[in-house]
Order: C-alpha cells, then sequence, then structure tokens
C-alpha cells in the first residue's frame, strides 16, 4: 500500500484532467509513483555516495530523472 496520502495523489490527477477520480485510480497511482520514487531515490543515493557525501541533494535526483 502506498505511503502517499490519496488526497494529494487525488488532486493530482483532478489536475491533470479536470474530471473525478475514483479512491481506486488513485491509490493505484500512488502505488506506481511510490514505487518510481523509490528507483529514482536509490539511484541518487548512489550518485551521492559516489561524490563522497551521506546526504542526496537535488543534483543527485536530478541526476537519477535524466537516468
Amino acid at each position: 500500500m502506498s505511503e502517499l496520502p490519496l488526497a494529494a495523489v487525488d488532486r493530482i490527477i483532478r489536475k491533470a484532467t479536470g474530471v473525478r477520480v475514483s479512491e481506486s485510480a488513485a491509490k493505484e497511482l500512488g502505488n506506481y509513483l511510490e514505487e518510481e520514487g523509490m528507483k529514482v531515490a536509490q539511484q541518487a543515493a548512489v550518485f551521492s555516495k559516489h561524490a563522497g557525501r551521506k546526504t542526496v541533494t537535488d543534483e543527485d535526483i536530478r541526476l537519477a530523472l535524466k537516468k
């Protein structure tokens, strides 16, 4: 189950589409976003470690998103 608040995911869908959103649709997108976010975070941590840092920065995230 996603740790993202359903209300936030619901707002993302409504903002993008302008239509009503079922709870199951918000849950499904939340699960997907969490899975993809984990992949990005893991890659960003690799970049941070490679740079000799223990802190993930916005640049690490940007690099991970490009990969």
